[in-house]
C-alpha cells in the first residue's frame, strides 16, 4: 500500500521560510513523478511545483517562482519542498502526490497523480 506523509508545516511570519517533507512507502520511489499542490478552504486545488523522477526537470507555478524549490532524495525515498520569502497568500494545506512513470515527463495537472498524502498545513502571518 502506498504511503505519502507529509510533514514541516507551521505558524509563521510573512518573510520567512519553512522545509516540507513528504517521505513515501514507495519501494521504487525513483520510478514516480512527485509534486506539491496546495488547497485552501472553499477553493479549488492548486498546483504548486513538480519534479520528475531523476529529479533533473523541475516545474513550477507562476505564483511561487523563485521562492519554492522542490527536490527530492530517491535513496531516502522522500521528496521536499523549501519556501522561502512566505507571504500570507501561501497559507494552505499544502499535499504531496505521486504518480508512477515510465519517463522523465513532469506532470502539473492533479488529475495526473493518484497517490495523495493527507497534508501539512502552512499559515503565514502578516
Amino acid at each position: 500500500q502506498v504511503r505519502l506523509v507529509e510533514s514541516g508545516g507551521g505558524l509563521v511570519q510573512a518573510g520567512a521560510s519553512l522545509r516540507l517533507s513528504c517521505a513515501a512507502s514507495l519501494v521504487t520511489f525513483s520510478d514516480y513523478g512527485m509534486a506539491w499542490f496546495r488547497r485552501t478552504p472553499g477553493a479549488e486545488r492548486e498546483f504548486v511545483a513538480a519534479i520528475a523522477r531523476s529529479g533533473g526537470n523541475a516545474y513550477y507555478a507562476d505564483s511561487v517562482k523563485g521562492r519554492f524549490t522542490i527536490s527530492r532524495d530517491n535513496a531516502k525515498r522522500s521528496l521536499y519542498l523549501q519556501m522561502n520569502s512566505l507571504k500570507p497568500e501561501d497559507t494552505a494545506g499544502y499535499y504531496c502526490a505521486a504518480r508512477l512513470r515510465r519517463t522523465d515527463y513532469v506532470m502539473t495537472e492533479g488529475s495526473e497523480y493518484n497517490y495523495w498524502g493527507q497534508g501539512t498545513q502552512v499559515t503565514v502571518s502578516s
